[in-house]
């Protein structure tokens, strides 16, 4: 079950008003082209839209799996890409957010997703300036009586990781490459040492941040260094700068093809990321639903239900974190135990820390 808070009378009395507006009002305020071709009744009557964070929608983690979501929405309720559908913007920096929430909500789309904890500040921002806006963040929670705010137990899902790790190592030396450190990147951290720990707390977990989620050249250097101090295992939380740690596990890959190299992934499954001809370096990914998480906003404000006002935390025990399937990676008989370890944590049995103590 999903947790909620706030107030959900306001939410709906905010909700309806707003979509009666957008359906009402004569004034077109579309800035952006629309994505032409005919359209259902649902697509004039309902649009949802993103704006990234500095990430980019390509980065093959969590702007993605976002767009990836709104696409599936759209795609489900016969929307098409653009004004009156569905859409994104892409911040090349921090300095874009304001920008581009506000240019979304003058295109009128009725939902408009801030994507990542950097976006608090913005969101909250425009949220008092415009008080009929319909906004979600996710990553973060803004207090506002129209903004949705979607939390996921990210430490479960990296518990999960950690027990993986811990049974995979042949070293007993593992790495944690994070991106900046702010509570959901920790909440990684946190969940990540206490998996590993509770398999073997001798195994060594070197952590380092890297004070960027857009490097892809930091998490390589970070990488080469975890791997030539031993390391043969690392989980990276960094978004893009986490692709220059599989850019470093398949380097070593291609030069020893028996090395024991391997990646964690994070927020999408990224076994594709790990391929490097016949081998793929890939050892599992820490799945973060948020696909999930924004058709569900989506569809309860189609329906007239925005749950604006409300904090909606996604786990374990509802799908929303997870781990990838290893594709063979890890033996039959060790993700037996995870799976034992999973259902410890959905039973109260094991409860997961959000920071590290």
């Amino acid at each position: 079950m999903t947790k909620r808070k706030f107030g959900l009378g306001l939410s709906l009395i905010l909700a309806a008003g707003t979509m009666l507006a957008a359906c009402g009002s004569e004034e077109d305020t579309s800035t952006g082209e629309t994505g032409g071709g005919e359209s259902t009744e649902e697509a004039s009557d309902f649009s949802v839209a993103m704006v990234t964070d500095v990430g980019g929608v390509d980065d093959k983690s969590f702007n993605q799996s976002a767009w990836e979501g709104i696409q599936q929405f759209g795609e489900e309720n016969g929307l098409e890409k653009g004004d009156g559908g569905f859409d994104y913007l892409q911040s090349a920096s921090d300095a874009d957010y304001n920008t581009n929430l506000n240019n979304l909500i003058r295109r009128d789309f009725d939902v408009v997703f801030g994507i990542g904890f950097l976006m608090e500040g913005a969101v909250a921002e425009i949220a008092e300036q415009q008080p009929e806006a319909q906004i979600a963040i996710i990553d973060a929670v803004v207090d506002a009586p129209n903004v949705a705010s979607v939390l996921f137990k990210e430490q479960e899902g990296a518990f999960l990781a950690g027990v993986a790790a811990a049974l995979m190592t042949e070293t007993n030396k593992i790495g944690f490459v994070g991106g900046m450190e702010i509570p959901v990147i920790e909440r990684f951290e946190a969940g990540f040492l206490e998996g590993v720990a509770t398999v073997d707390d001798s195994i060594e977990v070197d952590v380092q941040y890297t004070g960027a989620f857009d490097k892809a050249e930091l998490g390589k250097t970070t990488a080469n260094r975890m791997y030539s101090a031993g390391a043969d295992i690392i989980f990276h939380a960094a978004g893009g700068t986490g692709n220059g740690v599989f850019t470093e596990a398949k380097e070593r890959k291609e030069a020893d093809p028996e090395a024991n190299i391997w990646v964690i992934g994070v927020d999408a499954d990224q076994y594709d990321e790990g391929q490097t001809g016949d081998a793929n370096v890939t050892l599992t990914s820490v799945l973060k639903r948020v696909d999930t998480a924004v058709i569900n906003i989506s569809e309860q404000a189609m329906a007239g239900e925005f749950p604006g006002g409300e904090t909606i935390t996604y786990g374990l025990s509802d799908d929303g974190v997870g781990l990838a399937d290893s594709r063979g990676a890890i033996p039959e008989d060790k993700m037996a135990q995870i799976e034992e370890y999973k259902q410890q944590v959905i039973d109260g049995d094991i409860t997961v820390p959000e920071t590290v103590e």
